[in-house]
């Protein structure tokens, strides 16, 4: 897989959002770092650039939380994607480092990652169509980082933590839609969950739960979900969440999720032709899976805090604080 911008190529009529990101938690303590890099295109517009930065510490409550939006937003030779000139904030993001800068963070980091790229639709022809309208892949589903993050006067230093590295884009966001991304799992140091699920408005109304994605378990990748998926069972909350779904070769997951309290950021994330959706993410939430195969014994693995869960809607309710900036 190819990873490179899609906005360079956008028409001027055309909608879009873009984001690289990266999440990266401490293999001891409760504290995660989750970097994006996006691109928000009205049609008619030039697109802009944001770079959001969260620190979560789930030991001191609320995480830190800013944003800059900018005009400059280019593609650097050899990488995806640079929002805004480096001397007053910033980030620049590639397919091994990220580098940036944005209110009182500033960071340094570089990933590598032994594990094959994730496209998230069962196939690649999905990516050239326009349906469906959002689109998602992990260059690096589960990977390493290294590198330094500043945030006033505290350095975190980040030696081999896990963490992943994705891309998505598309003319529309979901009406609804949540993003697991799990690893830390006790027993399974090599396991992990990449899962996104969406329901989506077609002729005004919302169709049920849509899966995609995969779990690594024992040196083996299992799909989850696809088109025709049948028996998605969803329940879901700024709290958490709990999702029952299958996969390939008869595999079946049940999925528990729980955000520690007052550790979740909550981001506005605005539309391209209007309107907008809060988002409530928490980079060090606990995880169990209960997966069972065929013909083999079930598995239950846990993580203390090594999950990503974000949820996105349009309800107001959630109770999590929206974070103060906006993209103008």
């Amino acid at each position: 897989m190819d990873t490179r911008a899609v906005f360079p190529a956008a028409s001027r009529r055309a909608a879009l959002y873009e984001s690289f990101y990266l999440r990266a938690v401490s293999p001891s303590e409760p504290v995660g770092v989750w970097i994006r890099h996006t691109v928000r295109k009205a049609p008619g517009h030039a697109p802009r650039g944001s770079v959001w930065c969260t620190v979560f510490d789930a030991r001191s409550g609320a995480p830190y939380t800013h944003k800059l939006t900018s005009d400059r937003l280019g593609v650097p030779e050899g990488g995806w994607i640079e929002v805004g000139p480096q001397a007053s904030g910033g980030g620049v993001m590639g397919p091994r480092e990220a580098v940036g800068r944005c209110g009182d963070a500033r960071w340094s980091l570089r990933f590598h990652s032994g594990e094959p790229a994730l496209e998230h639709l069962p196939s690649h022809l999905l990516y050239r169509t326009p349906l469906p309208r959002t689109k998602s892949t992990s260059p690096h589903p589960a990977a390493l980082l290294d590198g330094t993050l500043e945030l006033g006067g505290r350095e975190i230093a980040l030696h081999s933590w896990p963490g992943m590295v994705g891309h998505n884009w598309g003319s529309e966001h979901a009406e609804r839609w949540i993003w697991l991304h799990g690893l830390g799992f006790d027993g399974a140091p090599a396991a992990w969950l990449d899962l996104v699920l969406a329901r989506v408005a077609i002729a005004g109304r919302m169709t049920g739960w849509l899966a995609s994605g995969a779990l690594a378990l024992e040196d083996r990748r299992y799909r989850l979900g696809g088109l025709r998926a049948r028996g998605i069972s969803v329940e879901a909350d700024a709290s958490g969440s709990a999702v029952s779904l299958a996969g390939e070769s008869g595999a079946r997951v049940e999925i528990y999720v729980q955000v520690p309290p007052h550790a979740a950021a909550g981001w506005r994330y605005s539309d391209p032709r209007g309107g907008d959706h809060d988002v409530v993410n928490c980079s060090v939430s606990a995880l169990e899976l209960d997966v069972a195969l065929p013909g083999r014994e079930g598995r239950r693995l846990r993580s203390t805090h090594g999950a990503a869960y974000e949820l996105g809607m349009r309800e107001r309710d959630h109770g999590v604080p929206i974070a103060p900036f906006g993209d103008g």
